[in-house]
């Protein structure tokens, strides 16, 4: 990023030590990475115009106007999902090793848990991300979103308790949850029937989000036999298979005559598969060609 007439060196040194958490905060609000770097984008033209003689605190003000941009955005989003064919999932991203040795990063950078936070309004979502995720202070916080430090912990409540209630299960250890992908990747290229359904659980829902473009369900899919004969239904032929780190977790990449054709995640415990996001609109794996560092 060129800095403009009006930065100084050190005014560019202090944004880019802080850019990775900056895109990881607009991420975990917006949901998509094209936002998150339109919101960084904005947040620099306006950092190389703030007089940082009154700036006492870089990390909190910089966070600020990213919040301030990123709320914004959420509002216009909201509006704009309400005409979204099917159910609307996050933007997976290929991540580094070290988010998914943060446990609390990659829980809350999750396709699982970032589809949850898409069902709060948007200064809940803001006010959650910086409470829980990053710890910021309810004073910090206050004044990234406009309210006082009293109505934010009133909102930090109210969002922690929809959270809680909708937030997928325990998840398993990483040894767990690379052994039951495994056997779902094998059952799934082998089209053995009677294994796929032995690492589904019961009640195992499958969110699949194909933004009109590709096929898939109008609405989540509850119950292994439902999930199981909606998978064969949708297979389009002979596939290849591969796993990788999205969002800080295992996840299937698979790919159809060449091109990516759809990002699985996956929600595990006790050894099977409680939830199972598929990401299949091309306008969201157009990224995944790169890694992406994300940081608390």
């Amino acid at each position: 990023m060129t800095a403009s007439r009006k930065s100084t060196p050190d005014a560019t040194d202090v944004f880019v030590a802080h850019r990775n958490l900056l895109f990881t905060v607009a991420y975990e609000m917006l949901g998509t990475a094209a936002d998150a770097e339109d919101v960084l984008q904005e947040t620099w033209l306006r950092w190389v115009d703030v007089d940082r003689s009154q700036v006492r605190d870089d990390r909190a003000y910089l966070v600020r106007i990213s919040t301030r941009l990123a709320l914004n955005r959420m509002r216009t989003n909201a509006r704009r999902r309400e005409s979204y064919v099917g159910p609307w999932l996050p933007e997976p991203l290929l991540t580094t090793p070290d988010v998914a040795e943060d446990v609390e990063l990659a829980d809350s950078v999750s396709v699982a848990m970032l589809t949850v936070l898409e069902t709060l309004a948007p200064t809940e979502r803001a006010v959650f991300v910086l409470r829980e995720v990053f710890d910021f202070e309810y004073d910090e916080i206050a004044a990234a979103v406009e309210k006082t430090p009293v109505a934010v912990r009133q909102i930090a409540s109210r969002a922690r308790a929809h959270v809680a209630e909708r937030r997928p299960r325990a998840e398993a250890t990483p040894g767990e949850r690379d052994r039951v992908l495994q056997r779902f990747m094998v059952a799934a290229s082998t089209g053995d029937i009677q294994s796929l359904l032995d690492v589904l659980a019961p009640d195992v829902v499958l969110v699949t989000d194909g933004g009109g473009v590709k096929k898939a369900a109008l609405r989540p899919i509850l119950g292994a036999d439902k999930v199981v004969r909606f998978l064969a239904g949708v297979s389009e032929g002979p596939a290849e298979a591969d796993i990788v780190v999205v969002n800080g977790a295992p996840a299937l990449r698979i790919i159809l005559d060449g091109e990516l054709d759809t990002i699985a995640t996956f929600a595990v415990e006790a050894g099977l598969v409680t939830g199972l996001y598929a990401i299949r609109n091309p306008a969201k794996l157009a990224r995944l060609d790169a890694v992406v560092s994300l940081t608390r």
